[in-house]
């Protein structure tokens, strides 16, 4: 850190540039000697306006030189909030609005979003927003346009060149008599396992479906008391299987972001407990 005397250094090395600076500037404006007296004053004015602008000039560089001095080094020289003096700054947060909902009518006998009380309608219309732009953010390019299904809280769809793909990102809470489920490599499925952050086990797996002509793909794992689910359907229609591997969800389950989702849906449920058990 710098003593009383460096400081006392440092401002006179400033005053001396500001001074310097002004003079070599305002010499090129020199007043006539035989000029009547507004015209010298207007001169005299002319000349005290550019000496103030380069005056401020000269001590914002002054001033950043200054600051540079004093910055902190890195390493073990920490601050009192552990900051070694680099700022890390946030990527701004995105200001787009999320696409529309796909409105789907419900079955007879289901309920929908519609259903809902206003404020519970609007709460998991926030939630779907939120998830809206999370997996479009981190799932593949290939699953193309993420929508929200106004039909239920955890349903979705990806849309490309003409193509949809089914999206469930399910967080309902578990039963506590059931252990979580885990992936059995039965029937052509390919499982793979990871451990998220905070040491959470996550299943992902790869299942032929509709006659094993295409696959769907999926991630579950336990967080909290909710069982968590991510999966991403087919295109019937065009026998298109899942565009994304069991790694890319894998990938997805880790990310902070999707986890903040779902510690939030987990501390309060979306979703009633679901007391049936599918194989997998």
């Amino acid at each position: 850190m710098g003593t009383n005397e460096d400081h006392t250094t440092d401002d006179r090395t400033t005053a001396v540039l500001v001074r310097d600076a002004m003079d070599r500037v305002t010499a090129e404006l020199p007043v006539a000697a035989d000029l009547v007296g507004p015209a010298r004053a207007q001169g005299l004015r002319r000349r005290a306006r550019v000496r103030a602008t380069i005056g401020g000039a000269v001590l914002a560089v002054a001033g950043l030189g200054l600051a540079g001095a004093f910055v902190l080094p890195g390493g073990d020289d920490e601050g009192p909030t552990g900051s070694t003096g680099v700022i890390d700054v946030a990527a701004p947060p995105t200001s787009s609005a999320p696409p529309p909902p796909i409105h789907l009518e419900p079955s007879p006998g289901e309920s929908s979003m519609a259903d809902l009380p206003p404020a519970e309608r609007a709460r998991q219309e926030n939630f779907q927003n939120r998830a809206v732009g999370v997996l479009q953010q981190l799932l593949p390019p290939s699953v193309g346009t993420v929508q929200r299904i106004d039909l239920g809280v955890r349903q979705y769809q990806g849309s490309k060149d003409g193509k949809t793909f089914h999206i469930i990102f399910s967080v309902r809470p578990s039963d506590p008599s059931m252990e979580p489920q885990t992936c059995r490599e039965i029937k052509g499925t390919v499982c793979s396992k990871a451990t998220l952050p905070g040491g959470i086990q996550a299943d992902a797996a790869v299942s032929p479906i509709n006659n094993g002509n295409v696959t769907e793909s999926r991630v579950r794992f336990r967080y909290g008391a909710s069982d968590v689910s991510l999966s991403v359907g087919p295109h019937d229609a065009s026998n298109t299987s899942a565009p994304v591997t069991a790694q890319q969800l894998l990938d997805v389950a880790k990310s902070s972001a999707f986890l903040d989702l779902v510690e939030a849906a987990d501390r309060d449920p979306l979703e009633e407990m679901q007391r049936t058990v599918v194989g997998g």
